[in-house]
This record gives C-alpha cells, structure tokens and sequence, in this order.
C-alpha cells in the first residue's frame, strides 16, 4: 500500500472514530430542521475516470426553491457538510488531499487539466479549498488543481491540512498557502 493511501486509510479512520460524536450531532440536526435525507450522494469522477457517490450532508431544502436549510448555513460555513467524505476516503474513493471531485463529464473525453487531475485521487480539501474556494474562477481553480497534480508530495498535503483546520473552525472561505 503506497504510503499516501496509508495515512489517508489510517487518518481517516481515526477522524471517523474521534468525530463520531460531532458527526451524529450534526445528523440530528440536519434532520430535525427540515425534512428529508440526512445525507446526499453527488456522482462524481474519481482516480482514473471512475465514478463513484460523493457522500455530504444535506444543507439545502428539497423542492423548487433550493435554499440553505438553518442548519445548512452553519454546516457550509464551518465545512462540516463535508465530514461524510471522510467513508469516501477510507473506501479508497477519496484522499484527504488532492484536487476537489468533479462531476462526471459524461461521453466528453478529459482533455488537459480535466486529464492530468485524473491521475490522483480527488480529495476533500487541497489547494483550491485553501485559496479562495468558490470566490476563485473555474481556470484559476484548474490551474491550482494542475499545479497540485504535478507537485504533491506530503509536506505539500500537511500544509494544506494545517490551513484547512484553522479555515474550517473560524469559518472563513479561504486561507491562502504561500
């Protein structure tokens, strides 16, 4: 087992285990504040163009007005919506670094940064999450992703980490890393 799925099988494990109380509470109150399923599925293309069901948990309410749920606005501030990737990562669908996951494109083949991001396995946070997030054009974030695909290595995934952490707990959408 190469040594980045090690430390994402065996970190993500233990998060499931040390979060299993935070990931339940918000369970509940995703539940009791609308109605519907807890948790979602996204398709989306994982390493080599596989597809597979993104897990998160339900921010937005059902029917034609989509809208933050209450407990969805908290949720997406602090990145708690995403905590059920962490079952992504330890199936192996997902690393706790790397270039975010993308819906499948359908027949259109990857050409490319679509392509290179291919070669790694999507993660729940990397460098876009860390730079500016949804405030970032589409070409900045492939750029970002491109430059992640070529140049990863665990001291670049530790960086990432460690901005995402205070990031998440503050609820800012950015941290950029230098």
């Amino acid at each position: 087992m190469p040594a980045k799925r090690a430390v994402d099988l065996t970190a993500s494990v233990i998060l499931l285990l040390a979060l299993s109380p935070v990931l339940f509470t918000v369970a509940v109150a995703v539940a009791l504040t609308s109605p519907g399923p807890v948790l979602i599925r996204r398709e989306r293309t994982g390493l080599g163009g596989r597809t597979f069901a993104m897990l998160t948990f339900r921010t937005r309410r059902a029917g034609p007005v989509r809208d933050l749920t209450p407990a969805g606005r908290l949720l997406r501030r602090h990145l708690l919506d995403g905590l059920p990737q962490l079952l992504n990562v330890a199936r192996g669908e997902m690393s706790l670094v790397g270039p975010r996951p993308l819906p499948p494109q359908g027949s259109r083949p990857a050409v490319g940064a679509a392509r290179a991001r291919l070669g790694v396995r999507p993660g729940i946070t990397g460098l876009w999450q860390v730079s500016g997030r949804s405030e970032l054009p589409w070409e900045e974030m492939a750029v970002l992703d491109l430059h992640y695909v070529e140049q990863h290595w665990l001291g670049l995934d530790l960086l990432i980490l460690a901005r995402t952490v205070p990031a998440a707990v503050a609820g800012r959408r950015s941290v950029r890393v230098a």
